[in-house]
């Protein structure tokens, strides 16, 4: 009997979170962003982020690049934590390594959650944005990871970047906190 329970350990393997709730602070937003993660749709994805946010590293990141009627774009770990060099924001990420697409056939539709790459399909790590309305010109070329269900009015709030390329100029809307949903 006790093979067989060690045998069931390795075998089975941890259940993937279902959603992140972000509460956003700032000159713009101010309040909680509910998204269900789409385990199903890209599970490499989900647990990368999910094993971000349980560390605590998605906590006083900046939105450093948010379009008006495109999305708005945050997640970088590396540069993007509140009071570090904002020019940099967007350039970096993680400590752990980029993910293979898994791309789907799930439309970006205004709520729905992709992971930023660059023009390598297989450097997405750990940016991601979240869209104000449709851009069909990302089917299938962006990660699809989730979907905002609460919070869309948070969201829409958040500070536009006047920049170049969306950049925020002057202080920017964060995550301040980012918790993962069992």
């Amino acid at each position: 009997m006790r093979k067989l329970a060690i045998a069931f350990t390795l075998l089975a393997s941890p259940a993937l979170a279902t959603g992140l709730q972000i509460d956003v602070e700032g000159e713009g937003a101010n309040g909680t962003i509910t998204i269900d993660l789409f385990e199903d749709v890209a599970p490499g994805h989900v647990e990368q982020i999910t094993a971000l946010a349980r560390d605590g590293k998605y906590d006083d990141v900046v939105f450093h690049r948010v379009i008006e009627g495109f999305m708005a774009q945050t997640g970088d770990v590396k540069y993007g934590k509140l009071g570090g060099d904002m020019r940099r924001a967007g350039t970096g990420a993680s400590d752990r390594p980029d993910l293979t697409a898994e791309f789907s056939d799930v439309p970006y539709e205004r709520g729905v959650v992709g992971m930023a790459r660059a023009s390598d399909p297989n450097s997405a790590n750990s940016q991601f944005f979240i869209m104000f309305a449709p851009a069909p010109s990302l089917n299938g070329q962006y990660t699809v990871i989730g979907e905002v269900t609460d919070g869309m009015d948070v969201v829409d709030a958040i500070k536009r970047g006047t920049g170049p390329n969306g950049a925020v100029i002057g202080q920017p809307d964060i995550m301040k906190k980012v918790t993962v949903i069992e």
